[in-house]
């Protein structure tokens, strides 16, 4: 099995490189919208896409997933919201465990359940410890997840998370505020939690302008994930690509 997006997302770490993703849900977003995101993504130079969404089935995942790679050979990682939204089609899924709630289903149990079919995939498995963060307004994860989110204020709360992440064998932590956050995850929690682990550091939820995504990427996030804010204004992912993309090594 084949390690090539995380040892990408690794090396970029070491080097001081940032990434730049489009998420994109297949329950959210139109057609038309659909082809306009994919043109302006190549042209943006977009690093991943992140397929996924809460409430998705698997034929309109398939659906998504084939259409995409018609259009350009950007790899396409799959961010599940339940152990159903499962396809061989992509490149590779963010084995997610929400380490930052009390629920064991979402720390072990629906893992039980995908194993055997993952473990039979050609998908490259990264194994992510996500951990949502109070965004300012009740999300969609939580609901669905059953949890409550890390406060906003609470850094030592989300670095010792983190870290206990880090320390069992997790490859990377996922940061997220949720889909339609108020708030997104403060620069201030970004740092504390950047310093206090080896380990790539996903930050999403809540980001709107370029600004915000060059903020957090200076702050110490590894990977920029970007989506609503896309949905309603795709001309925004030049802006934010190109803004993430903009920081190097010693810069």
């Amino acid at each position: 099995m084949t390690q090539q997006i995380y040892q990408s997302l690794q090396t970029a770490k070491n080097q001081g490189e940032k990434k730049f993703v489009v998420l994109i849900d297949p329950d959210k977003i139109r057609l038309g919208n659909m082809n306009k995101v994919l043109e302006l993504a190549v042209k943006a130079k977009v690093d991943y896409f992140f397929i996924g969404g809460s409430l998705i089935v698997n034929n309109m995942l398939d659906q998504c997933l084939t259409s995409i790679r018609e259009r350009c050979d950007i790899p396409m990682v799959l961010f599940p919201g339940n152990s159903f939204q499962l396809s061989y089609r992509a490149d590779a899924i963010l084995f997610l465990s929400l380490i930052s709630g009390r629920n064991a289903d979402l720390l072990i149990g629906k893992h039980v359940v995908s194993a055997p079919y993952l473990k039979m995939s050609p998908l490259e498995i990264i194994s992510t410890g996500y951990m949502l963060v109070d965004g300012g307004v009740p999300t969609t994860v939580s609901y669905m997840s059953n949890t409550q989110p890390i406060p906003a204020n609470k850094d030592d709360v989300a670095l010792c998370t983190a870290m206990a992440g880090e320390l069992l064998g997790l490859k990377m932590m996922y940061m997220d505020a949720g889909s339609g956050a108020a708030n997104p995850v403060s620069t201030s929690m970004i740092e504390t939690v950047s310093s206090g682990i080896q380990i790539p550091l996903i930050v999403g939820g809540g980001i709107r302008t370029p600004e915000k995504a060059l903020a957090n990427a200076k702050a110490g996030a590894d990977v920029i994930v970007v989506g609503n804010a896309i949905e309603e204004e795709p001309e925004l992912i030049l802006e934010m690509a190109e803004a993430v993309h903009s920081i190097r090594v010693g810069v």
